[in-house]
């Protein structure tokens, strides 16, 4: 049996120290909010009881699906490897970046000096996508969506190259008979009324999904507990979300993560997913519930 846990949303405080040229344009914004009320909401004591209840589960790999920055500042960025190295060595632990890991244009350029270690398949270079990470019969397909935006936009994008080179790899882990675990940050379906959210080419994703399959699509951007079953070629896909895992408020759930539990199961799978998080008046992390997945 292999487990794999699931985070996502750290959105790592405190925010440190800008420079008036680092607020120009959507940063300027985002400051403001974090001080007025994101850092009421995203706790870094939270986040560090959620990582060792993590850690307490013992699980053999960890994804950690975006946003762990907030403005994507000059000075996030040697925190949030700090933050990644506590979580787990590369090897054990895979990344893949969120909206606002990519809040300005220049932020990608840090994304391999900083994090290109979490994020590198086992054969490709640290600064490509899909990238994919065998471990035993599970594999971990890292896709980013993340891109700049304007200002009051979190919307995301695949775009057309990954979802070129999509096809092929899933065809081939399947020929291979792994249990594919794509990793993403916005989720494949979005509620109409969080449209400036949205994954834009997400119908295009969805139909490569269709045609192509996959075990398991995780995902965070929404910080709620979700589920989702999309469409394969033989048969559904959950689609699962998370919240933040450092939220005891805001919009979202309060902090929370996922474990799933995954065996071969005659010429199938099985995967067992628990939840796990924190509940109001409590400051003890507790199973949320458990839900079968997969079954042959």
């Amino acid at each position: 049996m292999f487990v794999l846990a699931h985070l996502s949303d750290p959105h790592l405080g405190p925010m440190p120290s800008a420079r008036i040229r680092d607020l120009a344009g959507k940063r300027a914004i985002g400051y403001m909010n974090w001080h007025r009320r994101r850092k009421t909401f995203h706790r870094t004591e939270v986040l560090s009881r959620i990582v060792n209840d993590i850690k307490a589960h013992h699980p053999d790999h960890i994804a950690v699906t975006g946003d762990i920055l907030n403005i994507a500042l000059p000075g996030e960025f040697a925190p949030s490897r700090v933050w990644l190295d506590t979580v787990g060595p590369a090897h054990d632990v895979t990344f893949v970046p969120g909206n606002h890991d990519a809040y300005v244009r220049k932020a990608a350029r840090e994304w391999h000096s900083h994090w290109g270690d979490f994020m590198k398949g086992d054969t490709t270079s640290a600064d490509q996508f899909p990238f994919v990470r065998r471990r035993g019969d599970i594999a971990l397909i890292g896709l980013s969506s993340a891109i700049t935006t304007a200002p009051f936009m979190a919307t995301g994008k695949i775009g057309a190259p990954q979802l070129h080179a999509l096809p092929e790899l899933l065809d081939k882990l399947a020929a291979d008979g792994m249990f594919r675990v794509i990793l993403i940050h916005h989720p494949p379906v979005t509620k109409p009324a969080h449209r400036f959210k949205r994954l834009m080419d997400a119908a295009k994703f969805r139909d490569v999904l269709r045609r192509h399959g996959a075990e398991l699509v995780l995902h965070g951007h929404d910080h709620i507990h979700s589920l989702v079953m999309l469409d394969g070629p033989s048969g559904k896909i959950p689609a699962v979300g998370v919240p933040s895992a450092s939220a005891i408020g805001g919009e979202g759930e309060l902090a929370g993560y996922n474990l799933y539990a995954i065996a071969k199961a005659g010429n199938g799978w099985r995967c067992e997913m628990t939840s796990r998080g924190l509940t109001h008046g409590s400051d003890l992390i507790v199973d949320l519930g458990k839900q079968e997945l997969a079954a042959a």
